[in-house]
């Protein structure tokens, strides 16, 4: 419709403000991570809007690794990190930055708020500091040292830059207002002596810039018009804009760089903090940070979303002020929706049951042409290899079903899907009673599923052939959380892990092409789920498949 309204969130609204009132040439946008760890499901909602907005407006997006604490970081989360935004689809270009190159200028700054008299080098302990700084009802006090003289101060700063105090001995604190009602704004430290390594830089520094410091320098000094995070950095940002105003990039906080605050994205039922986090992985409770069961966006790859998936989801999620948790059944209704038109739909028995068909040929091998996809014809056909053996489901049958089982069982007919009616004729039992093969026989005029006569059957059942069948390894994943419990254990803080979270089955059989699977390749197994050729345990020909989603969901879109 030529006149139809389109909604915009209340970020483009600034952005928009911004440009029409001169203040903003060209939109610049960052995604800062520090590499201290490996992303997830709400970084995800970071990358895509901050890439978004660049696209959107004809901007540039830049990727910048706020690496200001050596303490924590680590040259594998930068290049975990990397892959990350790169298989998101956010393309940085050539703007690859690193908080760490812009050290020198920092220092550069913190001399120049000295010699203002707008930073000083103080003696407390951090216990002292935060004695000091007062509560949120109780203003802050002087700290002892705040009286110094610019020449005692540069003097003792360059000596902390020489490497000539102890780790803790000394920090730089911003001289603002220590009876402030943001208690951000009460003298807070800017640097601090730590004689580490840094990944990027080495031992060139022993004093590193604290992130309320250093990170509205990065955004200025690479000209980032909007720099958007979330909401528990609100009460950051008049700190944000003192430091961009009083090193010189700016006068008043409504140029730019300017700091936008948008609500995270909550997950319901998941472990994203990374220390808790890292005790399961310590615990072997799950494999890694990539493990499928988590919320990493390396997990959700491995697991097989896709980033048009990811995508969707945090479209559908919006962009708001307000805090608020998302159900993860919608992350799952975004895959399915993405996949179920994409991939082809193969067969594959995970808990297989052996049935013979007494009046099929011994020997012969009938190959039936299936759709790969019903809904998208474009995916072809193949051909499926069909044998007087087979496997189905050990839940395609019951000796003594209940009403409205009309899958096999004794004196019932049902149709193999693309094949032929089948009745079952008897079964046998090993030495425990458990039912380990069925007898049918087939009707071969109801070729490709359907009798001549007319006759229906109400249950159609998948298979695959016993002799050209593959045996794989499948893995059956459900929430890592008990639900019933909720995350945390309120007792000692550990994660209440659900004990079903994961389901091996080495036994299961697949149709013979699905062993050519290569990592990250998805396919839907019909009647049981999308599943995904892991990217670490599988071998060539002998895929391991993780399930990514089950079919079926309670999830509706509103409105829908």
């Amino acid at each position: 419709m030529e006149n139809e309204v389109v909604s915009k969130n209340f970020i483009e609204n600034i952005i928009e403000k911004d440009i029409a009132e001169g203040r903003c040439e060209k939109v610049i946008t960052r995604f800062p991570p520090e590499p201290n760890g490996y992303l997830h499901i709400g970084h995800a909602k970071s990358i895509l809007l901050n890439y978004g907005l660049s696209k959107e407006y004809g901007g540039n997006f830049h990727f910048r690794f706020d690496d200001t604490n050596p303490t924590k970081e680590k040259t594998e989360f930068v290049d975990s990190i990397k892959a990350d935004v790169q298989w998101l689809g956010a393309d940085w270009g050539e703007d690859l930055f690193f908080a760490s190159d812009y050290f020198e200028k920092m220092y550069e700054c913190a001399i120049k708020l000295i010699k203002d008299q707008k930073a000083y080098v103080s003696d407390l302990t951090a216990d002292e500091i935060r004695e000091y700084r007062g509560t949120l009802t109780e203003p802050g006090k002087e700290d002892p040292y705040a009286s110094r003289s610019v020449e005692e101060n540069l003097k003792l700063f360059e000596d902390m830059k020489n490497g000539e105090f102890e780790d803790g001995s000394k920090v730089l604190r911003a001289r603002i207002d220590m009876a402030s009602s943001n208690i951000n704004m009460r003298d807070p430290i800017l640097y601090r002596v730590a004689h580490m390594t840094h990944h990027n830089t080495g031992d060139k520094w022993c004093i590193y810039p604290m992130y309320d410091f250093a990170h509205p320098i990065e955004d200025a000094i690479e000209g980032i018009t909007h720099s958007i995070c979330t909401l528990e950095f609100e009460d950051h940002r008049p700190l944000y804009d003192w430091v961009v105003i009083n090193c010189g990039f700016k006068n008043t906080p409504e140029e730019a760089p300017k700091q936008i605050e948008f609500a995270k994205l909550y997950l319901t039922n998941v472990v994203t903090g990374k220390r808790y986090i890292k005790k399961l992985v310590e615990d072997g409770i799950v494999d890694g940070w990539d493990d499928p069961r988590l919320v990493s966006i390396a997990a959700l790859r491995r697991r097989g979303y896709t980033p048009e998936s990811i995508q969707k989801f945090v479209e559908l999620c919006g962009v708001s002020k307000a805090n608020s948790s998302v159900d993860y059944a919608m992350l799952e209704y975004c895959i399915r929706e993405d996949l179920k038109m994409k991939v082809p739909r193969m067969m594959a028995v995970t808990r297989p049951l052996k049935v013979v068909i007494d009046n099929f040929p011994e020997g012969e091998v009938e190959y039936v042409e299936v759709d790969n996809n019903l809904e998208n014809p474009e995916l072809g056909k193949r051909k499926v290899p069909f044998t007087r053996e087979l496997y189905i489901e050990q839940d395609d049958f019951m000796e003594e079903p209940p009403k409205k089982y009309f899958r096999m069982f004794p004196g019932n007919e049902v149709r193999l899907m693309n094949a032929y009616f089948v009745k079952c004729e008897s079964f046998e039992k090993d030495e425990n009673g458990n039912v380990t093969v069925v007898h049918c026989t087939y009707d071969p005029a109801s070729k490709g599923g359907n009798s001549p006569d007319g006759r229906k059957v109400k249950g159609t059942i998948h298979w695959v052939s016993a002799e050209y069948g593959k045996r794989v390894t499948v893995r059956l994943y459900e929430n890592l959380v008990d639900e019933e419990k909720g995350v945390y254990n309120p007792e000692d803080g550990s994660v209440n892990v659900n004990p079903n979270s994961l389901t091996v089955l080495e036994d299961a059989v697949v149709e013979p092409a699905l062993t050519e699977g290569k990592a990250f390749d998805s396919y839907q197994f019909v009647r049981n789920g999308f599943f995904c050729v892991d990217c670490k345990d599988s071998k060539e020909n002998a895929p391991v498949f993780n399930r990514i989603v089950s079919l079926k969901s309670s999830f509706k879109l509103p409105n829908a």
